[in-house]
């Protein structure tokens, strides 16, 4: 594996004369797109990918300022956030990589590789086709280049600063949104719970329909933060199809199913070898350790709620063996 200082180098390539599309460059890796596959070259290796996976999984990397710990796009590419700057790898969790010394690894600067990838995703993204969308409710991103849809790419996940509902949330309310219930949730009670609060304390107090909340989500496998306490955060989302990427944990993360069902394929974090397969349906809890990853299928548009300890100090303690890699020791 070759892991090198901090790299500064970025460009975009000209518009390629036969496809319209641009190719782009972060350090050693060089990332280029066709009608149907997007491409990413190393010193010591070239992959691809089917470009509507690509962007599935650049889409939420962007999405989630590149999440909690590894983001495999697949099983050779992805990200690993080191909270300020992110390191590149291909098959790096990949143990025939590895074996085979095809590895790679590259650190950058969050904030320069950020604005790359989001010029990719506009630039590779169509009119049409929108990458948090489910299958159903998108155009196709195949062919030559076609316009773009920068409405879609750049939505901001929503986050609030205290619970929903509460006076400088900063989330809409779900009566006031504008958003449209989904296709798939159009049983779900709208209504909202009564709230008496005692004179004085109307700022602190309130309640409001999650699931309604959730039915008018217009984007899958995106967490929103509905609440937050110090480093307690619960991340809401609604799923269909797959997820787009094998999330590599780096704490432990816990989910409750709140509708439908869920089957997550669970790997072994580091060579990506199958551990578990995990079918959750409504009312299940679970906790996906610190030393997997984890990818889902819902055939049906479905609620979690995902819980998340925000503590950027976990990962260390867990390196140095102060934090467990499961909350519970059987």
């Amino acid at each position: 594996m070759s892991e090198t200082a901090i790299r500064h180098d970025f460009s975009a390539e000209p518009v390629s004369n036969v496809t319209g599309y641009r190719a782009f460059t972060a350090g050693s890796f060089r990332f280029s797109r066709d009608e149907y596959f997007a491409t990413i070259e190393w010193p010591k290796g070239r992959h691809q990918m089917p470009v509507d996976a690509f962007l599935r999984a650049l889409m939420r990397d962007i999405a989630w300022g590149f999440f909690y710990g590894t983001v495999n796009f697949d099983a050779v590419f992805g990200t690993t956030n080191l909270y300020g700057q992110v390191d590149m790898f291909a098959g790096r969790y990949n143990d025939s990589y590895r074996a085979a010394g095809l590895d790679w690894q590259e650190r950058f600067e969050a904030s320069e590789l950020m604005p790359l990838f989001k010029e990719m995703i506009s630039d590779w993204t169509n009119d049409g086709y929108d990458p948090f969308a489910a299958p159903q409710e998108t155009d196709a991103p195949w062919g030559r280049k076609n316009g773009g849809n920068d409405a879609a790419v750049t939505r901001q996940r929503v986050t609030a600063r205290r619970m929903v509902g509460l006076p400088g949330d900063t989330q809409p309310r779900t009566d006031e949104s504008g958003y449209p219930v989904n296709r798939m949730f159009a049983d779900v009670p709208q209504d909202a719970p009564l709230v008496e609060a005692e004179p004085g304390f109307e700022d602190q107090v309130c309640a409001y329909n999650l699931f309604a909340y959730l039915s008018r989500s217009d984007v899958t496998w995106n967490p929103s933060v509905c609440s937050v306490l110090e480093d307690s955060l619960y991340c809401p989302t609604t799923e269909e199809f797959i997820l787009p990427i094998e999330h590599g944990n780096d704490r432990v993360e816990w989910f409750m199913q709140l509708s439908d069902e869920i089957t997550w394929d669970v790997k072994d974090k580091e060579t990506g070898k199958p551990r578990a397969k995990v079918t959750m349906r409504a009312g299940d809890i679970a906790a996906m350790p610190a030393d997997i990853r984890h990818q889902g299928y819902s055939s049906k548009r479905s609620m979690l709620l995902v819980w998340e300890n925000a503590s950027n100090a976990i990962p260390e303690m867990i390196q140095r063996g102060e934090a467990p890699v499961t909350p519970v020791q059987f």
